[in-house]
């Protein structure tokens, strides 16, 4: 036909070795607490897989996973900052962070891999919810039939709860490393907010300086003296409380553990 030219496809491409990429799962424990696993979180956070795991449909369909007409198969982003800035999202803050290689039929997308195979490499965990470093699985209540959903916490907020240690939940998934993300340092939320350090270096106090005058004495405290949450501006200071309020749930929590520790002992 007049005119007419082919069309050039996109030449198929064919990695001579497995292609590496970073995802978000949630960590789940079987019923019998003999394997671990994972399960997604989006489209196919009713499936469970394994360290080693083939893709399938999660519609049900029968064709090969992942299709061009179906949004099924593993996911993967490229890069891990990529992976820990989806982990910011409230939905993902729960998840454990992934190192995969993955092989098999695949499609690329802007920032990753549609594929049929994986392989878990390395398992990052993230901080607990309070701010602190995460060191052991606890239950969530959550879960699908036959697996538990497990979420990684400190020994704080774990309290009297049974725990499972990153080496437990490594040993269960075979020998998978488990091992704490680099943002999982402990840090203090209210840091950003705390003045006194500021005001401290900027106008120091001599040494010879005289005690503040007392209560007693009906004087009025000077603005360099009063407590660090008076000179937060009025609208920071809801989540300065906001982060008080956690730390101090935290304080409790370990005191009710050490009481009943106590009271254990006693018995």
């Amino acid at each position: 036909m007049a005119g007419w030219s082919p069309v050039r496809r996109t030449p198929k491409e064919r990695p001579t070795a497995p292609l590496h990429g970073f995802k978000l799962a949630h960590p789940m424990v079987s019923a019998d607490g003999s394997r671990a696993g994972f399960g997604g979180v989006t489209l196919g956070r009713a499936n469970v897989y394994g360290v080693v795991a083939d893709a399938e449909c999660a519609q049900g369909g029968r064709h090969q996973s992942p299709s061009r007409w179906c949004d099924c198969g593993f996911y993967c982003v490229h890069t891990l900052d990529d992976a820990r800035a989806l982990a910011c999202d409230p939905d993902y803050r729960y998840a454990v962070l992934l190192e995969v290689t993955a092989s098999g039929r695949f499609m690329r997308y802007e920032r990753g891999l549609r594929y049929a195979k994986q392989r878990v490499t390395l398992v990052r965990v993230g901080r607990c919810g309070c701010g602190h470093a995460a060191t052991v699985f606890v239950e969530t209540g959550a879960g699908s039939v036959g697996w538990r959903r497990v979420v990684a916490v400190c020994p704080a907020c774990a309290g009297p709860r049974p725990g499972l240690p990153l080496a437990g939940f490594a040993r269960l998934l075979g020998g998978v490393r488990v091992t704490q993300d680099d943002t999982a340092h402990p840090y203090d939320p209210v840091r950003p907010f705390d003045l006194s350090a500021d005001s401290s270096a900027t106008n120091p106090t001599p040494a010879s300086a005289s005690p503040p005058p007392s209560a007693s004495t009906g004087a009025v405290p000077s603005q360099a003296s009063a407590p660090a949450l008076d000179r937060v501006a009025q609208d920071e200071l809801v989540p300065v409380l906001t982060a008080e309020v956690a730390l101090l749930q935290a304080r409790l929590d370990e005191i009710q553990r050490q009481l009943v520790r106590l009271t254990d002992s006693r018995d």
